[in-house]
C-alpha cells in the first residue's frame, strides 16, 4: 500500500496527455466462470474503443443468491481464479485493470474483504484496497448489512499510472467525503459499485458528481446494473464525470461499458480557474 499525505497536494497531478479509461457494467450471476466471460467480453470492447485503463464494478466475479455465497467462494490473498483471470487479461492487452471488487480471506473465518486489486499493464499487482465503509440499510422490506458477512478495511489506498494518481473506493464509501480527502491529489478517483436501485435512484449522481467537484478530479464509476437471480436490483448508471462535475459517458442499465478521456488540460484548466483545494483551511 502506498503511503498517503495527510492533506491534499493542490498541485495539478502530473498528467501530461489525454488518457483512455472505461468502466464496465454487469449484472453479475452466482457463477463465476460465466461472470468472468462476460467481464473478459466486455473489456475487450473497452480495449478496442482505445482504453488503456479498464475498471470492473464491485462484486463483478459473483452476485450470489444469498450474502454467505462470497464467502465459500473466497480466495486466499495472491491465488485464485479470480485473481489469475484479473492478471492474465491485464497482460494480454497490456491494460491497467482494477478488479472492482472480489471476496478474499479475511482474519475471521466466516467474512471475506471485499477487495479492489490493480495489475499494471505486465499483470503484475500494484495495489491492494479493502472496503472501509460497511454498507447498513432498513427500508420496509428491504434490509442490507454487510458487516454480517464482510470485515471491514482500515487503510486509505491509491497509486501512480502514467495518467497521475488514481484513489480507490468501493460503493458505500462513496457517502464519506473524508475517505477522498485522505488521498490527496489525484486525476482519477475510482467507485466500483453494487448501488441498490432504491439508494441509487435517489443519490447515486449527485454523490458522484460531488466527489468530482470538490476533489477537482476525474471520476469513474462501473455499476452493477439490472435485476439479479438473487432478486436484488441495482441500480447501474456507469459514469464518467469530470473535475467541473459534467457527465462524459453514461451507461444506464446492463451491460456494456462507458468510454472517455481523461484530459490533461481540462485539470489544469479547473484548478487554475478556481483553486478550492489551494484554498483549503481544514
Amino acid at each position: 500500500m502506498n503511503p498517503l499525505p495527510s492533506k491534499p497536494d493542490p498541485a495539478v497531478s502530473p498528467v501530461t496527455r489525454r488518457w483512455r479509461v472505461a468502466a464496465v457494467q454487469m449484472v453479475s450471476t452466482p457463477r463465476i466462470d460465466e461472470n468472468l466471460t462476460v467481464a473478459a467480453r466486455l473489456i475487450a470492447d473497452a480495449v478496442t474503443q482505445g482504453a488503456r485503463l479498464v475498471l470492473l464494478p464491485e462484486y463483478f466475479p459473483i452476485m450470489g443468491l444469498s450474502e454467505r455465497d462470497k464467502v465459500a467462494r473466497r480466495e486466499v490473498d495472491g491465488d485464485g481464479e479470480i485473481q489469475c483471470f484479473l492478471a492474465s487479461t491485464a497482460r494480454e492487452w497490456g491494460i491497467w485493470l482494477i478488479g472492482g471488487s472480489l471476496p478474499l480471506v479475511a482474519s475471521q473465518p466466516d467474512k471475506v474483504f471485499n477487495s479492489c486489486l490493480v495489475y499494471d499493464p505486465q499483470g503484475r499487482r500494484v495495489a491492494r484496497y479493502d472496503k472501509i465503509h460497511l454498507f447498513g440499510f432498513q427500508q420496509g422490506a428491504e434490509r442490507y448489512d454487510e458487516s454480517v458477512t464482510i470485515e471491514a478495511g482500515r487503510q486509505p489506498v491509491a497509486f501512480d499510472t502514467p495518467a497521475g494518481r488514481v484513489g480507490l473506493s468501493i460503493c458505500y464509501d462513496l457517502r464519506f467525503p473524508e475517505l477522498y480527502r485522505t488521498l490527496g491529489s489525484v486525476s482519477l478517483l475510482v467507485v466500483p459499485s453494487a448501488f441498490t436501485e432504491t439508494t441509487g435512484r435517489a443519490h447515486w449522481e449527485i454523490l458522484l458528481r460531488a466527489r468530482a467537484i470538490e476533489n477537482q478530479c476525474y471520476v469513474l464509476a462501473a455499476a452493477q446494473g439490472g435485476v439479479h437471480e438473487n432478486g436484488r436490483e441495482t441500480h447501474g448508471n456507469s459514469l464518467l464525470i469530470d473535475p467541473w462535475g459534467t457527465i462524459i459517458d453514461r451507461k444506464a442499465k446492463g451491460p456494456g461499458v462507458v468510454v472517455g478521456d481523461l484530459d490533461p488540460a481540462t485539470l489544469a484548466e479547473v484548478r487554475s480557474a478556481l483553486p478550492a483545494l489551494q484554498h483549503r483551511v481544514l
